[in-house]
């Protein structure tokens, strides 16, 4: 029994201890993990299913739910912050180095997104540096290269030590957490029936969650 997934830097964070003890109970499953950050069609390049932010699964797949909500964060080093002050509104990030994410199959540079009382927002930032690996994204933000827009989880530990200091925190709400998501046509084989099982989001009441995400990017 064979499974192909297609996923990103979230298979450290979220997938892997639910995978790997799958694999323990079921020695007869083989799962072939693609980490990938680009936003490719798992249809044409032959994946079974693969991961996404909940806003991202497009509205003719299926969506399941498998981790809690994500915020995101903007963050920099103290030296860059030293040198100018930092923005108060998502606006004024277009005065700042910025380290931006390329997604090679998204049409090129991640617009940053914001909300605040209702009010959507999507900025296109500037800077030296482009990268298309998140955890190069934090080391650059480290080493004082800009600001950078990244899972509050990845800068949580430098934010406690010190080293990058958050702004614009209140523009910054939790987003629907990660799906894995598959071809609602996909007629669903026993092993992927049980990783489906396996990864699904358990809400505190012990109920499982599942949702049909109708937001594509």
């Amino acid at each position: 029994m064979h499974v192909r997934l297609l996923l990103g830097r979230q298979y450290r964070s979220v997938l892997r201890p639910k995978l790997m003890k799958l694999l323990r109970d079921y020695p007869d499953i083989k799962v072939d993990i693609v980490i990938d950050n680009a936003l490719a069609d798992i249809t044409a390049e032959r994946f079974d299913a693969g991961v996404r932010l909940g806003e991202q699964v497009a509205k003719d797949m299926i969506g399941v739910r498998i981790g809690p909500e994500v915020r995101f964060a903007v963050v920099g080093a103290k030296s860059y912050l030293a040198k100018r002050p930092p923005p108060i509104t998502p606006q004024e990030l277009t005065g700042h180095a910025c380290i931006n994410l390329r997604l090679a199959t998204h049409g090129g540079l991640w617009a940053w997104d914001f909300e605040r009382g209702g009010r959507e927002l999507k900025v296109r930032v500037d800077g030296q540096i482009v990268l298309n690996n998140i955890f190069d994204i934090v080391d650059a933000a480290l080493d004082g290269f800009g600001l950078a827009y990244v899972p509050e989880d990845l800068a949580a530990p430098h934010l406690k030590s010190g080293r990058l200091i958050r702004v614009l925190e209140e523009w910054c709400p939790p987003w629907p957490g990660y799906h894995l998501y598959y071809p609602s046509r996909r007629q669903t084989s026993p092993a992927f029936a049980l990783v489906i099982d396996a990864l699904r989001h358990k809400a505190r009441s012990g109920r499982s969650l599942k949702t049909q995400e109708a937001a594509g990017h």
